[in-house]
């Protein structure tokens, strides 16, 4: 809507204060960055963030701030991406904004109703666990141990460089991230298996998952290595990432516990509405209740 439209709706001094705008430095995103890192956010946050803040300056192309531009950047962002990540660049902007002072260009999250299941295309089963674990075994035994890690203890692949010669000693691992240690409980038989994998490299200390040159492996290594098994294990590649090894330890710990607040402390979410997304049961679960339900009306 132009100007003139606008003024339909709202004085020209109403106007004028509803479109305040601001001018863009370098300075303003340096000193963004910076105080992220004292609000003390994990590095992938901070560059999360990073990345959400320069694509709306590209979006700017050297224009002035104002609520009309980032709310037609919102539209933009709604054509363009899915809303979960529309949504997710949208509040790193807002953060943005308001370190900045700048609330009066701040906008509301796009509205989308919760999926009540987890589409079937990306949901990994046991069954498919089980397939990747065996060819696992066959052709990639560190990505075998890895795979029953992320499985078996629910961390994410960012944090499996805690998991230390010195954690399967304890029979723990200690985890910090975004400002919060918690313990996780390694089982007797993961811990067995990890210490031969161990012994077998010559590896006595330090992270237990390691590149040839000794540093630890990154989700990009990890990422790699798994959709190279999906072929010969018979399993769809959209499936096939490391964070659905941890969906797949929530869902399945969930169906055994149904303790959601258990489930977060394990997961290390602040938000128990985080966790909720993690035990979704699969859109083929959803239709056998369905149809379940249909049997019983229907006698």
């Amino acid at each position: 809507m132009d100007e003139t439209g606008w003024s339909s709706f709202f004085g020209s001094g109403e106007m004028e204060e509803f479109n305040v705008k601001h001018q863009l430095t370098p300075e303003h995103v340096e000193g963004f960055v910076k105080s992220l890192y004292m609000e003390e956010k994990s590095q992938a946050t901070m560059r999360k963030y990073k990345h959400d803040v320069d694509l709306f300056i590209h979006f700017l192309d050297g224009a002035d701030v104002d609520k009309e531009t980032v709310i037609r950047y919102k539209d933009y962002l709604k054509q363009t991406y899915q809303i979960t990540s529309a949504n997710s660049m949208l509040a790193a902007l807002n953060h943005f904004l308001k370190y900045l002072g700048w609330e009066d260009c701040c906008v509301k999250a796009l509205k989308t109703q919760r999926a009540l299941f987890h589409p079937s295309e990306r949901f990994l089963s046991r069954g498919d666990y089980k397939r990747l674990l065996m060819t696992a075994e066959r052709e990639n035994v560190r990505l075998a141990r890895i795979m029953e890690t992320i499985c078996t203890t629910g961390i994410r692949i960012s944090e499996l460089h805690c998991v230390t010669v010195e954690a399967l000693k304890k029979g723990s691992v200690e985890i910090t991230n975004k400002g919060k240690t918690r313990s996780v409980f390694l089982a007797p038989g993961l811990s067995i298996k990890l210490a031969d994998y161990c012994r077998k490299r010559c590896i006595s200390k330090g992270p237990v998952f390691i590149t040839a040159g000794g540093k630890p492996l990154n989700r990009s290594n990890v990422w790699a290595d798994m959709k190279r098994l999906c072929d010969k294990a018979g399993v769809e590649a959209d499936k096939v990432f490391p964070h659905n090894l941890r969906h797949l330890f929530a869902y399945t710990y969930y169906d055994m516990d149904k303790d959601l607040v258990h489930l977060a402390d394990l997961l290390g979410h602040s938000n128990i509405e985080t966790t909720r997304v993690y035990t979704k049961e699969p859109a083929i679960a959803q239709c056998e209740n369905m149809e379940k339900i249909r049997a019983l009306l229907s006698e």
